[in-house]
């Protein structure tokens, strides 16, 4: 079988790189696997630990390693791109700086003044890497995974036309949590999605093809006598109880869409990003797993077998998308991509999450004539913030920045904002060369 050429982009993720090989691995098959990563001791790690990988299973894979990126895209059939401009410490001034000014976030990485703040450090170096990939591999399947999703696909797409794809584990997993919820078999349950990357609304539910919607409100019903508050999530349930639709991924991601209804991140008792889905652990257990990434690199550690080294990471259904792809399946799967259409009440131009078919012509998604007003008009919100984001990003603009978090919701004083703005322009000179 002739090798299928990938390169991975932003090898050095903690997470991404082990579990992609792992998947390589599991398809029998033979790959040529490019990674890149501008770090050198990071690029260093992912191959050391793909060849330890690729050697232990005995797999049919070619590991190449590069820190410029153009030394492999030529003839790359896939590009995956899972980069993290200014890595876990830049992560850490999104997030601690806005807590100055009573902004806590869980997350930080989408929408808030974290999410923002990152778009401005991502969306050059992907309108960069894009701009090769037009270049050196045109018609390589260019997918996305790294965040804020909806911002970055939509600014490469306006400033380069490349034909980025945007995924994401969460609709996914959701969709399997709520057939637990109902005590459901994985196989038997099914979703229809649409939103914008981590506030996606599943708004049709079926068990063996029947609506599974009262099923969940009974459990609901009961869980909430046995547990009260304490259940799991209280904020997308309570969503789900108002507009009929249950919103992924869940707390973590969703409150970070609603910030005026969590002032200085009070929530349910607790505080968030810090006893409520506490950032400092998610920083932790990422530096913990990068540390022994490297060990399983240096081989102070056993690298295992493929097929009992479990699911690893956010990679989760990447390779089963290409093979979808490649054999024309039309399975269905969750994409994030430009609107068109598709949900006639949010803008054409917007990139969304939906539910997409896999072709043998790249991921389509699937049309949503009837997406409920009350459901498009939070996302219509965020939508607005998204293009003063991208906006902000690409041109370089303090005074579109200040915009953007007043549109996102995060503050409201237009002086408060103004002084956030320069503090994080501040924190990360070193990678926003577009505000020169």
């Amino acid at each position: 079988m002739v090798s299928k050429k990938i390169v991975l982009i932003g090898a050095g993720s903690a997470m991404f790189t082990q579990g992609l090989v792992i998947d390589l691995i599991r398809t029998k098959r033979s790959w040529r696997l490019g990674l890149v990563d501008i770090d050198p001791q990071a690029l260093q790690v992912a191959e050391g630990l793909a060849r330890r990988m690729v050697g232990v299973n005995e797999a049919d894979i070619q590991v190449e390693a590069s820190l410029d990126r153009r030394d492999l895209l030529p003839g790359a059939e896939v590009v995956v791109t899972t980069i993290g401009v200014g890595g876990r410490r830049a992560w850490e001034a999104d997030v601690f700086i806005p807590r100055k000014y009573g902004i806590f976030q869980p997350v930080g990485d989408t929408v808030m003044a974290g999410g923002i703040s990152r778009a401005l450090r991502l969306v050059p170096a992907m309108v960069d890497i894009a701009g090769d990939i037009v270049k050196l591999c045109p018609q390589a399947l260019f997918i996305n995974y790294a965040n804020p999703m909806s911002v970055i696909c939509w600014a490469v797409r306006q400033a380069t036309g490349a034909d980025i794809v945007g995924l994401c584990i969460g609709v996914h997993e959701v969709q399997h949590e709520l057939a637990d919820f109902i005590g459901a078999p994985h196989e038997e349950v099914t979703c229809l999605a649409a939103g914008v990357n981590h506030f996606t609304w599943v708004y049709d539910l079926r068990w063996n093809g029947q609506d599974a919607w009262p099923v969940v409100r009974t459990k609901l019903a009961q869980e909430r006598l046995r547990l009260g508050e304490a259940i799991r999530n209280p904020f997308s349930w309570s969503l789900f109880e108002a507009y009929g639709a249950y919103p992924a991924v869940n707390d973590r991601h969703v409150s970070e869409f609603f910030p005026e209804r969590f002032p200085n991140g009070r929530y349910y008792g607790k505080q968030l990003g810090v006893d409520a889905f506490s950032f400092e652990g998610t920083i932790a257990e990422g530096d913990r797993i990068y540390a022994e990434m490297r060990d399983l690199a240096l081989g102070r550690l056993p690298v295992v077998k493929a097929d009992s080294a479990g699911d690893l990471g956010e990679h989760s259904q990447l390779v089963e998308i290409l093979e979808a792809i490649e054999g024309d399946r039309r399975q269905t799967f969750t994409a994030n991509l430009p609107n068109r259409g598709a949900v006639p009440n949010l803008p054409a131009q917007a990139i969304l999450e939906l539910t997409s078919a896999a072709t043998s012509r790249g991921l389509r998604s699937l049309s949503v004539p009837d997406f409920p007003d009350i459901l498009a008009a939070p996302l219509n919100r965020k939508i607005a913030a998204h293009q003063l984001t991208l906006q902000a990003a690409l041109q370089g603009s303090r005074p579109l920045f200040v915009e953007a978090l007043l549109s996102d919701g995060c503050v409201s004083d237009p002086a408060v904002a103004g002084r956030l703005a320069d503090d994080l322009l501040a924190a990360h000179k070193a990678y926003l060369p577009q505000f020169a």
